[in-house]
């Protein structure tokens, strides 16, 4: 499939690309200048997170994804949640790195294989020793029942390794067919799927496009990754590298672009249609309108921060209340224990500090109450 933009197509898009150019270079401007800027890009990163889960067809509530990043649940993770953190790690890990390390080799390699450095790293399954270095009697009672045990847990490393390509090719198509009968479902992995293929040939986009503006490349990049597919499991990596591909060419410096913020204000039928025009023509209408949110979030933000200022207007110089200001404004949502465990404070004091600053409680219970800006 060809990706390049012919002249008539290019007129037809002008009027949309125009505007998400706009309003793109209006939020960078805004962020790079307001005083809440750092807040908003902390903010962006849950509602990216969520939106990517919501493109998906997945609900993932924006309080539950703070929570769970926090490591305060309030009931076990579900598997949605669980992903849309994956998602909101790997934006961090994104925004942590060079503006053109994920689209590079290295970066593409960190993300699609762990989500990002130090993050979510499969562990290998500790096996027991076969030999006790201490001369116990290893014809237990349990002795049949932990081989079995053990030689389960090294099939299962054995069909990872394969799966996420840690072992060598030569050793892959020996183990490989004699794996399909434990393996008949395919769900470990698919030899039709080839996901370095796919991704190389997405990669092959990137110069074309780097030669067109940068909004222009960046719903290219995206458009290409629709088509093609790389990943499977990490599908909501696409919007992610297109933000980062936005922050790579100088356009969006100030934050991270938050792309399914917008997209999933589109209608799925424009998005996903099959007229390629209609499908641009939306990815620009999604920059435009994650732009747009994004300086209206500026000004809830401004304003929000000037009334806690007049709050703590006076007060004396190792207050608390502009540090806690500080993290209101970069979280959606925040509860006592985190307060209390981010300034380092007792509960107690943490309520007092949050009746201090004057903000809204959005929970209107009694108990397990949180605060945030909305």
């Amino acid at each position: 499939m060809r990706y390049d933009i012919d002249g008539t197509m290019l007129q037809t898009l002008l009027p949309a690309l125009a505007a998400a150019e706009d309003a793109v270079a209006r939020l960078d401007e805004r962020v790079l200048r307001s005083p809440v800027g750092q807040g908003f890009a902390e903010r962006s990163h849950f509602f990216d997170a969520a939106g990517a889960l919501w493109v998906a067809g997945e609900l993932v509530h924006v309080e539950d994804l703070v929570l769970h990043d926090a490591h305060m649940d309030s009931r076990a993770p579900t598997h949605e949640l669980t992903i849309a953190h994956s998602v909101l790690r790997a934006r961090r890990r994104i925004w942590t790195g060079e503006p053109s390390w994920a689209l590079g080799g290295s970066g593409l390699a960190t993300l699609t294989a762990t989500g990002g450095e130090g993050e979510g790293k499969a562990q290998s399954p500790a096996v027991p020793a076969e030999t006790d270095e201490e001369g116990e009697d290893e014809a237990g009672p349990l002795a049949a029942e932990m081989a079995e045990i053990d030689a389960l847990l090294a099939r299962s490393q054995k069909l990872l390794d394969i799966h996420t390509g840690k072992t060598p090719a030569s050793e892959t198509a020996a183990l490989t067919p004699a794996r399909r009968n434990e393996d008949p479902l395919g769900l470990l992995g698919d030899d039709e799927w080839d996901e370095e293929q796919r991704l190389a040939e997405w990669r092959s986009v990137q110069p074309l496009a780097d030669s067109w503006p940068p909004v222009l490349g960046a719903i290219i990049l995206f458009e290409a990754w629709e088509r093609i597919e790389p990943l499977r499991r990490q599908h909501w990596l696409g919007g992610l590298l297109v933000a980062s591909h936005l922050r790579a060419r100088g356009k969006v410096a100030s934050h991270l672009f938050s792309f399914y913020g917008g997209l999933k204000l589109v209608r799925h039928e424009r998005r996903r249609a099959r007229d390629r025009i209609t499908r641009l023509q939306a990815f620009l209408e999604a920059m435009h309108l994650g732009a747009v949110a994004g300086l209206k979030e500026i000004d809830r933000l401004s304003l929000a921060r000037t009334q806690m200022e007049l709050r703590f207007r006076g007060r004396r110089s190792n207050s608390s209340l502009p540090e806690l200001a500080d993290f209101i404004l970069s979280r959606p949502m925040v509860s006592a224990a985190m307060i209390a465990r981010h300034l380092r404070i007792t509960p107690r004091g943490a309520l007092n500090l949050v009746n201090e600053i004057g903000i809204r409680e959005i929970t209107g219970r009694g108990r397990y109450r949180a605060w945030g800006i909305i």
